[in-house]
């Protein structure tokens, strides 16, 4: 399997500077709140999101430097999806993200939230700086997506009756939103015509949902040192994702088991064991495919390029973390 680093070349250098940079955007205003900030950035992560805002910005720009702004863009994008993760392990009382320690289980809950809230603040404010009201409005519209996407998988848990249709909008909102609003931005910035604007809004929304699949099916086929979390977690706290959803197609008694809330002894043991034995997951291996593709095609629109070549390449890396 490619590294999604190595897949990154093409903005190598604008990555490291993004990596200061994010350090600095918190401020050490506020030690507790900085020392959360640090831990976060340190953490690592891929940051594929704004490696593709970067990706877009340079395969856009392609006779001339880009600028500062998209460079605050892709910041901007990484603050709010930082934000997100630290509200969503509050939410769901996880102690690991990425191998280490949440900001939640370091820090308590009341710094969590209030850390989660002030990058947030800080990124609308950024954001505001910008000085350009298209990509003001499409980045405030991820903000809402994201509280929309995890209000939507509370009510809906243990909800066996869920329409595959329900799952991939609720996906959009937690994952792909904010994937599809900042690739368009970065492509608002740089000018572009309103057609291709639209198809880079069509790239980030396929990749982020093919993206989310694959997260999910991972949930069944990895293991917890891979996943930095309990396998078959998200079955586990009624989070019915597209393998389940699948599965239930075709294993009536799996409905039973989520019904009830896995409330018998060995009932989430032969959850798994049922989802294993259907199609399940290799039906959302086929969505998660159809996703990728038409992301990759969606790229077509560019002019040939390093950064687009990156951008395609990227759909298919996406794939391959499930072999």
């Amino acid at each position: 399997m490619t590294p999604a680093t190595s897949l990154f070349t093409p903005v190598e250098a604008d990555l490291h500077l993004l990596a200061d940079n994010l350090k600095q955007l918190v401020g050490n205003r506020h030690p507790i709140l900085f020392a959360a900030a640090e831990h976060l950035f340190g953490a690592g992560g891929k940051r594929i999101r704004p490696a593709i805002v970067l990706l877009i910005s340079r395969a856009t720009m392609l006779e001339e430097d880009i600028t500062q702004r998209h460079r605050r863009l892709a910041e901007i994008t990484e603050m709010i999806h930082t934000a997100s993760l630290v509200h969503d392990d509050v939410v769901d009382e996880s102690q690991m993200r990425r191998g280490v320690p949440t900001v939640h289980s370091l820090f308590g809950n009341r710094i969590a939230v209030l850390a989660g809230d002030f990058l947030f603040a800080q990124s609308s404010w950024y954001l505001a700086n910008l000085d350009n009201l298209e990509v003001v409005k499409l980045l405030s519209e991820v903000i809402m997506d994201l509280a929309t996407g995890e209000i939507q998988q509370g009510m809906n848990r243990f909800d066996s009756s869920l329409a595959i249709e329900t799952y991939l909008q609720k996906s959009y909102y937690k994952t792909a939103s904010l994937i599809a609003n900042s690739a368009k931005a970065a492509g608002l910035l740089s000018e572009v015509s309103p057609e291709t604007a639209q198809q880079l809004y069509n790239y980030g929304r396929n990749l982020g949902l093919a993206f989310q699949i694959v997260d999910d099916i991972l949930d069944f086929t990895s293991t917890t040192d891979t996943l930095g979390k309990p396998a078959g977690s998200d079955l586990r706290s009624g989070n019915l994702t597209a393998p389940v959803l699948f599965a239930l197609e075709e294993k009536p008694y799996l409905e039973v088991l989520i019904e009830r809330q896995f409330a018998q002894a060995e009932d989430l043991e032969q959850a798994l064991a049922l989802i294993q034995d259907s199609r399940g997951i290799q039906q959302a291996r086929e969505l998660a495919a159809h996703h990728a593709k038409l992301a990759a095609e969606d790229m077509a629109i560019l002019p040939p390029s390093e950064s687009r070549q990156a951008l395609i390449d990227i759909t298919e890396y996406v794939l391959s973390r499930l072999y």
